[in-house]
């Protein structure tokens, strides 16, 4: 792996997490093909691609912003995933486990965005060993 974001955890789980939802939209109704499933596809997308142009940030604030953008897609993703399960196109099954890897996502980029911030006050964080504060 060549580039920065290949060796994030959370990049990794963003892919995970794509695959699910566009295996998720083949299942929607027709009705729903150019609402629903459009918008969580672009949201789903959103956040890993954000992940990626943030690693290549030269400032921590900018890294920063670009996580805050992938974290903001996320829950669009999530409302999008609540929103099938209430008009029926999910079963609560498939929405627990969605839900379930979205809090896990959700968790390790605000990890990652805390470990950014306090990267300063211990002058040195790698990235390729943290765990940012999960196992």
């Amino acid at each position: 792996m060549g580039f920065k974001f290949e060796k994030l955890e959370i990049w990794h789980l963003s892919i995970d997490l794509s695959k699910e939802i566009y295996g998720l939209i083949k299942t929607l109704p027709d009705e729903e093909k150019f609402n629903l499933s459009s918008q969580i596809r672009r949201a789903v997308t959103s956040i890993s691609l954000n992940i990626a142009e943030g690693s290549t940030s030269q400032t921590d604030p900018e890294q920063l912003r670009f996580l805050g953008y992938a974290h903001r897609s996320l829950m669009e993703v999530v409302a999008c995933i609540i929103l099938m399960k209430e008009n029926g196109y999910l079963l609560k099954s498939i929405h627990d486990m969605l839900y379930e890897d979205c809090e896990k996502l959700s968790a390790k980029i605000l990890a990652m965005k805390r470990a950014i911030k306090n990267r300063n006050r211990n002058n040195y964080i790698n990235e390729e060993s943290e765990n940012y504060g999960f196992d």
